[in-house]
């Protein structure tokens, strides 16, 4: 199947702009507004007619659906302004009101609904296929899942449809290009709250986002004090987080970071990392992770390693940390049926270098084990499809993506958002990788600008738009609200920036504000009275803009914790604009040989 965007019929050109058209019963054309559908779908087909939802649904779930599932679409009904909703075991030959069915693939309602309407379903792991039938302003809405998860993907984008009164008939067949995909809390400073992490992976089910991992530099039971166990009321709190990223149906990955003490050749310490996942395991935990970066591996920390693996070094290390991980993998498998690959990052994780320690890596690592790497430095400018190859070809499988994207610990980042888009990543990474994990800000609410883009990318790399996806990720923290999504696109500019290591970020600051500037400054020094005059004109809107954009930014958005975490910066941006006003009624006074200047 093809990724990209299919469109039959005279829907095709509309669909770019939005719009669609049905006829009345008067016989006049209307226009329907379809919403933008993020990420990107594989495949979308428009089709003739359209669905209005009305006050009245009837609900069709087989024995069995997803009971998340469920409960999704009953909220996303309310939301859409339908009082009534109603349950049933069979769909009608002619409904009189809408009809959603939801289910999975293998039941025979969602089989007969799809041939119904002639779609082929979609069987990709996390695949879904939605498929509507108009019947006059009434019809039937399929939401079928090729398992349990891409049900949940279905019943996300169908909250993007429902967000206008009437929905355009069509078949959407989408799966994700990458099977991981999510964010992995690894940042150091002020960690999150669970309070953050709780909304931090309600959000992750919106973009589809399929993978959180829990490894915060504060926890020191997963760091410094790694052997010893969680009181009873961190592990419980643990677990309500475990829980609400099952209701999201994100996997929570719990991850250790062992290194600086452990002895990889005793097996005391294999037995306590053992302890210590067999603990969350109790609490529902499935996935886990063992970081082994940021570490001295010239050096054993035991001499039993001395004795077992000879002089410290990076080739011994990567021996060493093949034999604790393979016993880890190993135990993983024999206690528990569903448990996923574990996953590690390598001491050398910030480039794809040929050296002792990934060619011992190579050799000795299950092959089961996901290796996680940074790209071609801890924080890279660009990622191509040449790189990801090299890792491959270093790491001896393909690689799963840490993202510092828009981690902002560093001391480039010191004091800044960083509000771009996620960007120069290139189409097709998804053949060469097993997924993308962004590494967050400190600030949660404000990490879903870029996190929004990175959740698209990996779902559909080549159909990706960073910009299209930066304006969504306005849009959704601004509840769709046009006045406060332009506000918050204003801010987003201010804190455009994205940095490296090096003395150039990879991109710019601000660059419609500079745009703005630097068009004045031309007009300034080589216009006339009346070019000079429009320029001035334009700066002072801009000035406009920049002063009342945090209030309406504060006011507008849907979550109160982005504009508490975004406090400082809105009230930044605040005294530049009104700066800049002041700036601007003097150069006006000077352009008019005023006195005021």
């Amino acid at each position: 199947m093809t990724r990209r965007m299919a469109m039959t019929g005279t829907y095709a050109a509309l669909i770019a702009t939005g719009l669609a058209t049905t006829v009345s019963a008067q016989g006049i054309a209307q226009p329907v507004t379809m919403p933008a559908i993020f990420p990107a779908p594989t495949s979308v087909a428009l089709r003739t007619g359209t669905i209005t939802l009305g006050r009245s649904v009837v609900l069709v779930a087989p024995a069995g659906t997803d009971g998340d599932s469920v409960a999704l679409v009953r909220e996303i009904l309310r939301a859409a302004g339908v009082t009534t909703i109603t349950t049933a075991r069979r769909l009608p030959a002619a409904p009189d009101r809408p009809h959603i069915l939801l289910g999975t693939g293998d039941t025979a309602i969602v089989r007969d609904a799809l041939a119904r309407t002639g779609t082929v379903r979609d069987t990709h792991p996390e695949g879904y296929t939605i498929a509507t039938l108009a019947a006059g302003n009434s019809g039937i809405i399929t939401l079928a899942g090729q398992d349990a998860d891409g049900l949940f993907h279905a019943v996300q984008t169908f909250r993007q449809l429902a967000a206008r009164p009437v929905l355009p008939a069509l078949v959407i067949q989408d799966h994700p290009a990458m099977p991981m995909r999510g964010t992995i809390e690894g940042f150091y400073g002020k960690p999150w709250t669970m309070a953050d992490r709780t909304k931090h992976l309600d959000f992750l089910a919106t973009v589809k986002a399929n993978t959180y991992v829990y490894s915060p530099k504060d926890d020191p039971y997963a760091r410094d004090r790694w052997r010893e166990a969680y009181p009873a009321a961190t592990l419980s709190a643990l677990g309500t987080l475990v829980a609400t990223a099952r209701r999201n149906h994100v996997d929570f990955v719990y991850a250790v970071s062992p290194g600086p003490s452990v002895c990889f050749s005793d097996p005391a310490d294999a037995q306590a990392l053992e302890r210590k996942f067999a603990a969350l395991r109790s609490i529902g935990v499935h996935s886990f992770y063992v970081a082994l970066d940021d570490i001295e591996y010239t050096k054993w920390n035991c001499e039993r390693d001395k004795a077992s693996f000879g002089p410290s070094g990076a080739e011994a290390a990567g021996i060493a940390q093949s034999r604790l991980l393979n016993a880890v993998q190993a135990d993983l498998l024999a206690k528990d049926a569903s448990s996923r690959p574990l996953i590690m990052v390598p001491t050398e994780y910030y480039d794809a270098k040929e050296t002792p320690y990934k060619a011992a890596l190579r050799k000795y690592l299950d092959p089961r084990v996901v290796v996680q790497w940074t790209g071609t430095d801890v924080v890279p400018p660009a990622i191509s499809i040449a790189d990801a190859k090299t890792a491959t070809k270093a790491f001896g499988r393909k690689t799963l993506l840490w993202d510092n994207y828009p981690v902002n610990d560093y001391a480039q980042t010191t004091g800044r958002l960083l509000l771009a888009p996620y960007a120069r990543r290139e189409a097709g990474l998804a053949g060469e990788l097993t997924g993308i994990l962004s590494n967050p800000m400190n600030q949660e609410a404000p990490s879903r600008v870029a996190v929004t883009g990175v959740a698209a990318f990996g779902w559909n790399d080549k159909d990706y738009d960073a910009d299209r996806t930066w304006q969504f990720a306005a849009r959704e923290l601004a509840g769709g609200d046009a006045r406060a999504t332009a506000a918050l696109l204003s801010f987003f500019d201010t804190q455009h920036l994205a940095p490296t290591f090096g003395s150039q970020p990879w991109q710019p600051q601000a660059p419609r504000l500079k745009a703005q500037l630097d068009a004045v400054r031309l007009a300034l020094a080589e216009g006339d009275a009346a070019a000079r005059g429009l320029a001035l004109a334009d700066l002072a809107r801009a000035a406009e803009t920049l002063a009342a954009a945090p209030d309406t930014s504060r006011s507008g958005t849907i979550d109160p914790g982005f504009a508490d975490q975004a406090r400082p910066w809105l009230d930044a941006m605040q005294l530049w604009g009104r700066a800049l006003q002041i700036t601007a009624a003097g150069l006006d006074a000077a352009n008019h040989d005023g006195t005021a200047a």
